[in-house]
């Protein structure tokens, strides 16, 4: 049986939704191994001059425990 854990993250990029997903999971595979799965919980976009300028993401980084 494995264990698995969750953590939490927030991820934010100029480059949109995916961007910031692949910046959360990048960060935490720094210090975590075996990530498994990753869960984006909410999403919110900055806007300045009618123009999205950032993305950011709540996710939920799930990950196999030895």
């Amino acid at each position: 049986m494995a264990v698995v854990k969750v953590i939490e993250l927030l991820s934010e990029s100029v480059n949109g939704w995916e961007a910031a997903a692949q910046e959360a999971v990048s960060e935490a595979s720094k210090t975590i191994d075996n990530i498994q799965s990753v869960y984006v919980s909410n999403m919110q976009a900055i806007v300045e001059n009618d123009k999205i300028v950032n993305y950011r993401l709540n996710v939920k980084i799930s990950f196999i425990v030895k």
